[in-house]
């Protein structure tokens, strides 16, 4: 997570070098900057650890 303002329903998220908004309103908030969250369609879907985004990175031969 980049940025998200307290009670939007938009956040920016990086991905892959590529900054873009991505709807959070199907979790709860507040969202932290750092934090890593699984995304479909355009939708943070769920919250995930530092070691799973690495492990999922490393499977699709990316890295922290």
């Amino acid at each position: 997570m980049v940025d998200c303002p307290e009670g939007a329903d938009l956040g920016r998220v990086e991905v892959a070098g590529v900054v873009r908004d991505i709807n959070v309103s199907l979790l709860d908030g507040p969202f932290v900057p750092g934090e890593y969250v699984l995304i479909h369609s355009g939708f943070a879907i769920e919250r995930i650890s530092t070691q799973r985004a690495a492990d999922a990175l490393v499977f699709f031969g990316a890295e922290l």
